[in-house]
């Protein structure tokens, strides 16, 4: 998926302003020094946009063009894979539902999730399924995501839409230019490397145990972390592997401190290709990557790459 792109917007806003695209520019890098560089590139053109009295309320967006923090969207596209309906308890005790699917356009594919139960039901009756092609309103990003809440529109589209692109999209960038929200690819150096955290998660859902499962004795499974801080020579960030990647990274004794210390030693200062996608870390107040997937540096592909691009 490619989110972040701060280009689109500024071109958006120079074509309803009647503004070159310089100009949108300086507007926006002058927003931001003004609120001491606290917001985004996009959060400030998104500001400069509804100072300029520019409103994309109303227009039909593609899934490419989505950015973290938008409001309001209205957007179609075809679901190309649904997940099961999860339950969980509320803080005053009362059940909720929750569903995930994928939606895909001609230009990208997002997840999406579904908060109301009203929506949850069209899927649950098989009104709306898999392939089929929906039209949706008043969503909103949190990060890579589309949420959907109970203002939100959900229903079947009356049009067909082909030539979806069903394949995971991910832009290449470099660390100094990572944004929250974020899903890409870095070739990095690992500088620092941390002790591995380990939490249970319940086998029936895979997610973290809640106090709620625990009381119900549902079964756990043991799974760990590991932090390490990655450098591409542009600027380094702290980076979170989780237990299916770490294998693959060279860890392999988690619970045999010895063989595990000669391990995380062997990996420092290894270059790898690291994929996932940028978040906020709300109890550390910063940035961080969440690694979903990683493979090793291959010289003759990155020679390859270096004459086709001369």
């Amino acid at each position: 998926m490619v989110f972040g792109n701060y280009d689109k917007i500024v071109e958006r806003i120079a074509k309803y302003s009647g503004l070159q695209i310089e100009e949108v520019n300086r507007k926006i890098e002058a927003k931001r020094a003004k609120l001491s560089g606290l917001i985004s590139q996009e959060g400030a053109a998104q500001i400069v946009a509804a100072e300029l009295g520019i409103n994309f309320e109303n227009e039909k967006l593609k899934i490419e063009e989505l950015l973290p923090g938008m409001r309001k969207i209205n957007i179609s596209g075809k679901i190309i894979s649904l997940f099961p309906v999860r339950t969980f308890k509320t803080q005053k005790g009362e059940e909720g539902k929750v569903l995930n699917f994928m939606l895909a356009d001609e230009t990208s594919n997002i997840k999406v999730v579904l908060w109301d139960t009203n929506h949850i039901s069209l899927i649950e009756k098989g009104e709306i399924k898999e392939n089929d092609c929906v039209d949706i309103g008043n969503a909103s990003m949190r990060e890579n995501e589309m949420h959907l809440g109970s203002f939100s529109e959900f229903k079947k589209s009356s049009k067909e839409i082909e030539n979806v692109r069903t394949d995971r999209i991910v832009k290449e960038k470099r660390i100094c230019d990572f944004k929250i929200g974020d899903q890409l690819s870095v070739r990095a150096f690992i500088v620092q490397s941390f002790q591995p955290k380990f939490f249970e998660v319940s086998k029936e859902t895979g997610r973290k145990m809640t106090e709620n499962e625990r009381e119900q004795g549902i079964p756990t499974e043991k799974r760990a972390l590991i932090n390490i801080v990655i450098d591409d020579g542009t600027e380094s960030m702290r980076a979170v592997l989780f237990n299916e990647n770490l294998a693959n990274l060279g860890l392999k004794d988690l619970e045999n401190p010895e063989r595990l210390s000669y391990q995380m030693e062997a990996i420092l200062g290894k270059e790898m290709f690291f994929s996932g996608n940028v978040r906020k870390n709300n109890f550390f107040n910063n940035e961080e990557f969440i690694i979903d997937s990683l493979r090793e540096v291959n010289v003759d592909d990155l020679i390859a790459q270096l004459e086709k691009n001369q």
